[in-house]
């Protein structure tokens, strides 16, 4: 079986959380999901969502916070996700003005790597979560392995993707194995086998999962997190789908 616990990514059900935050809490809850990864609080205070999580029984492993945050506001997110008690910070996403050049990926890393220092100092750890553009190569390293060098592995760890990496051309299980001690959290996602590709419940796709999960122990992941950026149906369909294919899924 899957040692490490399985939390869901709240942005596969985005709308849903933006109509009725504490509902879709408690539906993912109910499909037995152990935590959630945040994406909006929608106005909750921290105790509010501290209080509504231990309700549920959700751990908030995490929360995705945009760079324009990170830098304008860390102290306040540093503050309030002490207190809903969550474990990491995680860096979501570049917009295109932000990447592109060797120098951007380098000088990002060692932005990132202050950032990160700050959020230790204040109990937080800071994860980089990447996309399939940060798998350009610049003298034959990858812009991602350039951002985790530019930083201190204490500062800045890996969130590593299985779709956008596949999707990128890269083997999943072999990058992952790439970044032992630095990789805690893994975002399970798989990837139809039509073409073009698309995102597609965990289990129905193409992934190699037993591998996949085989290098995840080895590097030491901490949290296996469910996402799906896009969905066929009712997303929540999609999270009962990969969470029941995880059940009878070993290493």
């Amino acid at each position: 079986m899957i040692s490490k616990p399985i939390a869901a990514q709240m942005y596969t059900v985005r709308q849903a959380a933006a109509e009725d935050f504490r509902g879709a809490l408690r539906r993912v809850a109910e499909l037995g999901y152990a935590g959630v990864e945040l994406a909006g609080t929608f106005g909750l205070s921290a105790a509010e969502l501290a209080q509504t999580l231990r309700e549920l029984g959700l751990t908030c492993v995490s929360a995705h916070i945009p760079l324009a945050d990170l830098r304008q506001n860390l102290a306040r997110e540093i503050e309030y996700y002490q207190a809903v008690g969550a474990t990491y910070l995680v860096c979501p996403w570049l917009a295109p003005e932000q990447r592109g050049r060797e120098s951007d990926y380098r000088a990002l890393g060692a932005e990132l790597n202050r950032i990160g220092e700050t959020c230790r100092a204040g109990g937080l750890q800071l994860c980089y979560h990447h996309h399939d553009f940060e798998l350009v190569q610049f003298d034959g390293s990858y812009a991602l392995d350039l951002m985790l060098t530019e930083s201190e592995p204490a500062n800045l760890q890996l969130e590593a993707d299985t779709y956008w990496l596949k999707f990128g051309g890269v083997d999943p299980a072999a990058y992952i194995r790439q970044w032992p001690g630095r990789t805690p959290l893994i975002h399970l996602k798989d990837m139809t086998t039509g073409q073009p590709p698309t995102f597609a419940e965990v289990g129905t796709g193409i992934l190699d999962w037993p591998a996949i999960f085989a290098a995840a122990e080895t590097v030491g992941a901490q949290w296996y997190l469910v996402e799906q950026d896009r969905c066929p149906g009712d997303p929540f369909e999609s999270l009962k789908i990969s969470r029941e294919n995880l059940r009878g899924m070993t290493l």
